[in-house]
């Protein structure tokens, strides 16, 4: 596989800050496989928790917020890399704030289908 170009430029980071990065990676990849694993998890394990549609759509949300953590994670470690490789401040990602509240609204969503649960 091709080396990216961001890594021939700069100079390389302390290794620590990059595996802290990686770590970093990996922690957004778990939490993505867990975001998910719940979405399938309440299709296939609890169908009588919500009616039908509200319960797909549920699903749909959690599988496309875990998806798109998985590609932002991604191009967010190689981002952190460059800039580390040139000596430039880390990047803030919105990212945060965004999956924060789609899985807080999901969460909104879960405890009112189980509050009205007969």
């Amino acid at each position: 596989m091709r080396e990216p170009a961001w890594r021939r430029t700069g100079t390389t980071p302390d290794y620590r800050f990059s595996l802290a990065n990686e770590r970093t990676f990996l922690a957004w990849i778990r939490t993505s496989l867990a975001l998910l694993a719940g979405s399938v998890a309440i299709d296939q394990l609890a169908p009588e928790f919500a009616p039908g549609a509200i319960r797909v759509v549920l699903c749909v949300v959690l599988a496309a917020i875990g998806a798109v953590l998985a590609v932002v994670s991604y191009r967010r470690w190689g981002h952190q890399e460059q800039a580390m490789r040139n000596g430039q401040e880390l990047a803030h990602s919105w990212m945060l704030l965004a999956m924060t509240l789609g899985v807080s609204l999901a969460a909104l969503v879960f405890a009112v289908l189980i509050l009205i649960r007969p």
